[in-house]
């Protein structure tokens, strides 16, 4: 994906994000991105952070949505899981 797909993809991920928090869903699940120094407007910021940053967003997303309402599978919160734990370790 070019870098600009990858930023739009964020915001998508960002924008799901407020939707859950404005719908019940604690901030607090979201706390390991809120954490993070990158928001889809640091258009500055090199491609690879951008990908941490959606992995690490959409990890959440995907976890909070298996264990609240089942809408995603656990096997697929499961994979994406994987997949950031396997991004963390190229640092």
């Amino acid at each position: 994906m070019y870098k600009s797909e990858i930023i739009q993809l964020h915001q998508l991920l960002v924008n799901l994000m407020k939707f859950l928090v404005d719908n019940g869903i604690p901030r607090e699940k979201f706390s390991d991105y809120l954490n993070l120094t990158i928001s889809p407007h640091h258009i500055y910021k090199t491609k690879n952070e951008h990908k941490k940053a959606v992995f690490l967003l959409a990890n959440e997303i995907s976890n909070v949505l298996a264990d609240s309402n089942e809408i995603v599978p656990t096997g697929v919160a499961r994979r994406i899981e994987y997949i950031w734990d396997r991004l963390k370790e190229d640092d």
